[in-house]
């Protein structure tokens, strides 16, 4: 008899040979469907932020050297002082495999496998478990109908499916179609180009709730803060941030 992860192996050994797929990354082959666009070797070089690394408690930036597990809640950038979330965190940097996989899901809403355990991981850590709800960043309307979907929403149903925890997907909304963010913006400029732009549909289901907000990309943090504020004003607990990846610095 052959066991779940044998058939699935073979399966993908049979679906290489007759569809073969190019790896977004470095057009080598793709041998497996959990990796998505990326090939496992791609996956092995990309950055992933893990529970050994050390970085700015709140905004997950991170840090030079090793600050020691007793004092990793006290580590800060000092760059993220006026930021209105209790921490960010995201599974990697934006290179290789995850830059690719982020790239995709805004071409298509599929979560590969290897993605979805990447996030489960990380909400799986402090102080990202305390989150009691999820709530996906939204698009504005025009935008989410000219891509067919909203890919943070693909995100929070793939996680919540996972996890357990309720998503609430149509609370928070886009109320302003705002340019999209240029390269070499600073963080006063993005944070400026969020002003005013999301609102609250359902208030009420947020109170007193630790809500997990997710999105594809931490950037400067300007749209989640953003996000975040409109949430505290409604009775949140606190709002804790997941994403993908963040920049490479």
């Amino acid at each position: 008899m052959f066991g779940a992860s044998t058939i699935s192996s073979l399966y993908d050994a049979a679906l290489a040979i007759a569809y073969p797929q190019v790896c977004a990354v470095c057009e080598g082959s793709v041998e497996s469907r959990s990796d998505g666009v990326a090939c496992a070797a791609c996956w092995k070089e990309t950055r992933l932020i893990t529970e050994a690394d050390t970085f700015c408690w709140q905004c997950g930036a991170l840090a030079l050297g090793n600050m020691g597990q007793e004092r990793r809640e006290d580590v800060r950038c000092r760059r993220c002082d006026d930021a209105t979330f209790t921490a960010a965190r995201a599974c990697g940097l934006y290179e290789g495999a995850l830059r690719a996989t982020v790239i995709e899901l805004k071409r298509s809403p599929q979560v590969p496998k290897r993605l979805l355990q990447l996030l489960v991981a990380t909400r799986a850590r402090p102080p990202l478990d305390r989150s009691t709800l999820i709530v996906p960043v939204p698009l504005h309307r025009q935008r989410e109908n000219e891509r067919g979907f909203n890919q943070a929403e693909v995100l929070a149903r793939a996680l919540s499916h996972a996890t357990g925890v309720p998503v609430v997907e149509d609370c928070l909304v886009r109320v302003a179609h705002t340019e999209r963010h240029r390269a070499g913006m600073d963080a006063r400029a993005r944070r400026e180009s969020v002003e005013g732009v999301f609102a609250l549909a359902t208030p009420r289901v947020i109170a007193g709730e630790n809500i997990l907000l997710i999105d594809d990309v931490f950037t400067t943090g300007a749209t989640v803060s953003a996000c975040s504020r409109i949430l505290l004003e409604a009775g949140a607990e606190e709002v804790l941030v997941l994403t993908i990846a963040r920049p490479v610095r």
